[in-house]
């Protein structure tokens, strides 16, 4: 196994130690939703890795006693794209697209709110979000949190490709990030 790719594994695999030990701590009920809020942050390289893996994130989920859902937001935009009227329009002149994205995020909530309404997810869940990396560009995953955070009774997990350093995140490391009251958990760090 070559020694950069075993590393990666490596990685992952602590990512997942760290999470399980986090998880299994008992959860307090009086925390903010920004307090419930869980950014497991990985190279943006080892998106394919981790996703393979994320059923094992789910059984250390249920391993801890709580119960676990998905939310993947990588198609979101093209199925947001595909509902709009003129899409055809904005392909052909993409910078028209700006005055259009404003109403991206709306679409986001909407389609969570309705995902969170067919499932169980309760105040003893998981709501996991994968595929943050495609909002890369389109909607800050910060103003995506913060709508989606007091909408989950439980955690809300989020699988996050960039960095966390000195509490700042950067999605991707492709540019300035912010800071936020969210747990990070990383594969170099210990809780």
């Amino acid at each position: 196994m070559p020694e950069k790719w075993s590393g990666s594994v490596n990685r992952i695999r602590r990512l997942l130690q760290s999470y399980g030990k986090y998880i299994a701590v008992p959860w307090r009920d009086d925390a903010a939703a920004a307090q419930r809020v869980v950014f497991c942050v990985y190279s943006e390289t080892e998106e394919l890795r981790l996703r393979a893996r994320i059923d094992e994130f789910e059984l250390a989920t249920c391993q801890a006693g709580h119960d676990w859902t998905v939310f993947d937001l990588t198609d979101t935009f093209a199925e947001w794209m595909a509902s709009q009227r003129y899409a055809e329009s904005y392909f052909e002149k993409p910078h028209l697209l700006a005055a259009l994205l404003p109403k991206f995020l709306p679409f986001i909530v909407d389609e969570f709110a309705t995902f969170l309404e067919g499932g169980s997810a309760g105040d003893n869940s998981v709501v996991a979000l994968k595929g943050v990396g495609s909002l890369f560009g389109l909607v800050k995953v910060k103003d995506v949190v913060d709508k989606l955070a007091p909408m989950v009774a439980g955690r809300l997990l989020v699988f996050f490709p960039g960095s966390f350093e000195d509490n700042n995140y950067r999605l991707l490391d492709g540019y300035d990030g912010w800071n936020y009251l969210a747990v990070p958990i990383t594969a170099d760090k210990e809780l």
